[in-house]
């Protein structure tokens, strides 16, 4: 990540000097273009009274930040008469190596006096600015902020000392496990803010999908306004090339409001992002494609604790619109269910192509990944041995002995599971219980992994293996709902919440299948039904999105 602070240390305690010098050694500082471009979205701008208000940097290393903010806070003193000293509490700074505080303070004392200061003067409002000291752990300097701004660090917290990271855990809860030390400044940074306030980092965007930043996530949705998100990760935004997918995200002290995403490509730059914050504070365009940069306002951000979605702008809009318009896929009310099929914990116990290897009704016609290529079920052949009956329950071994026998020869394998160890008297369980009504619905079944969206229909009989997830419904006709899942409308949910995989491979779990928002089945119009219907059963995405489009109210897939 690119930071002007790589690692973490011990405030108002030397660091030892190996550490020191991987510090020194591994800072990468912001660009100064990148700095004007966050003071000017929070609103840090000399117009304002600034000596009034109160900014923090976090980690201010060499002061990169720094240098501009002092530039405008004085520009704002000389247009209002005032002194500087008058601005003695309006700026803190921190940073964990004496070696920074004393460049920082050099930079704040540079730019003062180029403004005309008092060397005297402008040396002792350095002072009173940059300190020495963690950020994390500081109990009062840091709260009443209107702005808190700056390029966090960013390492893993398990690389930070026990005591330390202890200590880190302790102050921000948000810091759950194994997460990095810039979510505690994202956390602290917030909780900070007076009301209205705002922070503006440029930092990693990975805690917006990440499992560690589900906790940031929440507390962002709780009572904070997420402005904007500048996604960076072409762009050279730093002094080093790193490999930091870095984004600029504005959050506010305020209920959420209106909300701008923003993408750019690697031609971005300080033109490029001078003429961005102008479309911004026009608030004309609801959309903007410039050939660097795209942005698109949206009525709010995503909220909850989940994975936020990823995409372009514009695919970012859609999206939001549409959860604001439809329904989630997995609904009580339609009685529509996504789950996944049955794990076992032993495959090659559990699962035979012999039809005569145990008794008849202890065979489970079992759908497999393989039988769903072509796009329609081509049964393979495969049973699952079911140790299960009908209420749910293990079956009486004494009364299947072929069953018992089959479970016997395999019983090295299956006793030493995990299951297995846990509850020895039920040592021949699956993992998964299964659920004979299952296998009579018909269902909607996917792959785990696949290039597209793949929905594939079982009339009934099959029970699904694990690498396969389902969907059942009693409102669904499964062929229509089929054509809107075949569609890229519906792929689109999944593409901006799943990880892809190498060669651009998605996972559709249940967890990104039930993002997808769908129009209650009794506002398809038939003849878009129909549309759908047959698209499905061509297995034809081209015609099921043309279709998805009219079932959704849409123009147009953006891309």
């Amino acid at each position: 990540m690119a930071t002007d602070l790589e690692l973490p240390g011990f405030s108002d305690t030397p660091l030892p000097e190996s550490l020191a010098e991987a510090v020194e050694h591994g800072e990468v500082f912001t660009r100064r273009w990148v700095v004007e471009t966050i003071l000017d979205l929070v609103g840090y701008t000399d117009d304002r009274d600034l000596a009034a208000t109160h900014i923090v940097e976090p980690a201010c290393g060499a002061g990169a930040f720094l240098g501009p903010i002092a530039e405008r806070l004085s520009a704002s003193c000389h247009q209002r008469g005032r002194s500087i000293h008058e601005a003695m509490n309006a700026v803190a700074a921190f940073d964990l190596l004496d070696h920074n505080v004393q460049l920082s303070r050099d930079v704040v004392v540079q730019h003062l006096r180029k403004d005309g200061w008092d060397e005297d003067e402008a040396a002792a409002i350095s002072r009173s600015w940059v300190r020495q000291g963690d950020y994390l752990l500081q109990e009062r300097a840091t709260q009443g902020a209107d702005f808190v701004v700056g390029n966090p660090p960013y390492i893993r917290l398990e690389d930070v000392p026990d005591k330390r990271m202890s200590a880190y855990r302790a102050a921000c809860p948000s810091m759950g496990g194994r997460a990095d030390v810039y979510i505690g400044f994202y956390e602290v940074g917030l909780r900070s803010l007076k009301q209205g306030g705002a922070l503006g980092f440029i930092c990693a965007d990975r805690w917006m999908r990440n499992q560690y930043g589900s906790k940031l996530r929440a507390l962002v949705s709780s009572g904070y306004s997420m402005d904007l998100v500048l996604t960076m990760h072409e762009v050279d935004a730093f002094h080093e090339q790193v490999s930091a997918y870095p984004a600029i995200t504005v959050i506010r002290n305020t209920p959420q409001g209106p909300a701008i995403a923003a993408d750019t490509t690697k031609g971005f730059g300080p033109q490029e992002a001078d003429e961005f914050r102008g479309w911004v504070k026009a608030r004309e365009q609801s959309r903007i494609n410039a050939p660097a940069y795209h942005a698109a306002r949206l009525p709010h951000w995503f909220s909850g604790a989940d994975s936020w979605p990823a995409g372009s702008p514009a695919r970012l809009a859609m999206l939001e619109d549409l959860s604001d318009r439809f329904g989630l896929l997995d609904d009580a009310s339609t009685g529509t269910r996504v789950g996944i099929g049955v794990a076992t914990g032993a495959d090659k116990a559990f699962i035979t192509h012999d039809p005569g290897v145990v008794e008849e009704n202890r065979l489970l016609p079992l759908a497999m990944v393989r039988d769903t290529v072509s796009g329609s079920i081509d049964w393979g052949g495969a049973y699952l041995v079911n140790p299960w009956d009908a209420g749910g329950g293990l079956v009486d071994l004494t009364a299947y002995p072929r069953l018992a026998g089959y479970f016997e020869k395999h019983g090295e394998v299956l006793r030493k599971r995990y299951v297995a160890v846990k509850q020895p008297h039920r040592w021949y369980k699956t993992i998964d219980k299964v659920d004979h009504q299952l296998t009579r619905k018909p269902k909607l079944l996917f792959p785990d992994m696949k290039l597209t969206i793949h929905p594939v229909l079982d009339s009934g009989g099959l029970y699904p293996h694990h690498n396969l997830y389902y969907i059942v419904s009693d409102a669904w006709d499964l062929r229509v709902l089929g054509g809107l899942l075949l569609s890229k409308v519906a792929e689109a949910f999944v593409e901006a919440y799943a990880v892809k995989m190498r060669g651009g491979t998605l996972r559709f779990q249940a967890q990104y299948l039930r993002k997808i928002r769908v129009p209650s089945p009794s506002e398809i119009s038939e003849d878009v039904r129909a549309a759908l219907v047959e698209a499905f059963d061509r297995r034809d995405v081209q015609a099921a999105t043309r279709a998805a489009l009219r079932a959704y109210g849409l123009n147009e897939l953006p891309d």
